[in-house]
């Protein structure tokens, strides 16, 4: 059996899908190490893995990320440029140390990380024989540089041929120098410090150096590279966390929910519903008093901030579990949560996405380039809006079937049986001298 660590930005967009990962490990009886904020301790345990604590310099709240002075109002770019200098680059020194002296503690076979855990950005520089092999995790769009594909945050999707080319080129070199130059700056003064040289690569496509990088979605949902690196497998999502509910447990309504009626399932998440006001308000307002059935969940927000009376056709709970409601849901209202979106699209669900925060607007993006939805193009549609894509999506066949062709790619994907593979591949320190040539030769994809 091996030893693994993973290590993720306190945040839980961040923690929960690692945990999923973690938990898997140590079921296939692997030790299983997890650095991460000590909020999530208590969780860390109860599923059987080994925590370990960041150190207060690198311990930020990411679940509060709307509070830090300057983050409110920021979208797309803007706000991707934002949380990488405040949230996510500044905490990078502290993780990379708490990395070395985890590991000169505690040996171990491989690193997994979620790409935006910035130490192991920078532990990658270093060289491959005297660090583990490090896993990057795809629990947000792939965003490795192409010259295929616009860059990384920008929400805009591939263009085919020599024009395509030649605008994904004027829009790097734009990214690089004027976008995310703060971005690059920031980076490479960090790694000056704490390496001795600035990165090898520009920040956000780090994870391009990566011993391999495990994507959690099909490629079916991915923009084509001619150029991906041998070292991406896509494996399909991640599985949604089995309920525990009994049937004491669900909604008095949940009854409802046979198949009389369609179902329109609206959420802003988990961690993005402070403002319901965003999508899940407009959504009732626009659907309120149709036909469809509307089926709220406020991912732990109190139901009261669904001001009511509310329409005959609306439902409300806090949280409702995946795995009984999505065979239920005939279409899907999301901010474009990255997992949400996943599950939605294991089961075949059109998609209504209006989201321009974080990686939000890249998922958003994905949705209408795929053909299994509509992206309203803002985190604040008008009601009328919302209810005339939902219309829209129940009523062109071609979003449904696109999104059942993807199922498809779904279930035919290996899911974290991939995962294991590529960590059978993934040797120990200093037995591939070049992991790209390595996974290449061998074929895993």
């Amino acid at each position: 059996m091996s030893t693994y660590l993973l290590c993720a930005t306190p945040a839980h967009g961040h923690v929960m899908p690692l945990l999923q990962v973690a938990t898997h490990l140590a079921a296939g009886g692997h030790r299983v190490l997890f650095l991460t904020s000590s909020r999530y301790a208590p969780r860390i345990a109860a599923a059987g893995v080994e925590f370990r604590a960041l150190p207060d310099a690198a311990d930020v709240d990411l679940d509060d990320a709307a509070s830090v002075p300057g983050r409110a109002g920021l979208t797309g770019p803007a706000a991707i440029r934002f949380d990488m200098l405040h949230l996510f680059l500044r905490p990078g020194a502290a993780q990379l140390a708490a990395l070395r002296a985890l590991l000169a503690d505690t040996p171990v076979d491989a690193i997994l990380t979620e790409p935006l855990f910035v130490g192991a950005a920078l532990l990658v520089e270093t060289p491959r024989a005297v660090r583990p092999p490090i896993v990057a995790l795809g629990i947000f769009p792939l965003g490795i540089a192409s010259r295929d594909t616009a860059p990384f945050g920008l929400g805009i999707p591939p263009r085919a041929g020599w024009t395509g080319r030649l605008r994904n080129a004027a829009l790097a070199i734009a990214s690089r120098r004027l976008v995310f130059a703060p971005v690059a700056r920031e980076a490479d003064a960090i790694a000056r410090h704490e390496l001795g040289h600035p990165l090898g690569r520009f920040f956000l496509d780090w994870h391009s150096a990566a011993d391999a990088v495990v994507q959690f979605t099909v490629s079916e949902f991915e923009y084509p590279r001619s150029d991906l690196p041998p070292h991406v497998t896509f494996v399909g999502a991640l599985p949604p966390a089995a309920s525990a509910a009994a049937a004491g447990d669900l909604p008095d309504w949940w009854s409802e929910l046979s198949g009389t009626r369609p179902v329109v399932h609206v959420t802003q998440g988990t961690v993005a519903n402070s403002d319901l006001g965003q999508l899940v308000l407009p959504t009732i307002a626009g659907l309120g008093g149709s036909a469809p059935l509307v089926v709220v969940s406020t991912g732990g927000a109190p139901v009261a901030r669904v001001p009511g009376p509310l329409p005959e056709n609306v439902r409300v709970a806090p949280y409702l579990p995946y795995d009984l409601l999505l065979p239920r849901v005939d279409v899907m209202v999301t901010n474009g949560g990255y997992g949400g979106v996943q599950q939605a699209l294991r089961h075949g669900i059109p998609l209504v996405v209006a989201g321009r925060t974080e990686d939000k607007v890249e998922v958003s993006a994905r949705v209408a380039w795929s053909g299994v939805g509509i992206d309203l193009r803002t985190n604040t549609p008008a009601p009328d809006a919302v209810a005339a894509a939902v219309r829209r999506v129940q009523g062109e066949p071609g979003f449904r079937a696109r999104a059942a062709s993807l199922a498809r790619a779904f279930r035919a994907a290996p899911g974290l049986a991939g995962l294991d593979a590529v960590l059978d591949q993934v040797g120990p320190a200093g037995t591939e001298a070049d992991p790209i040539e390595s996974f290449a030769r061998r074929g895993v994809r």
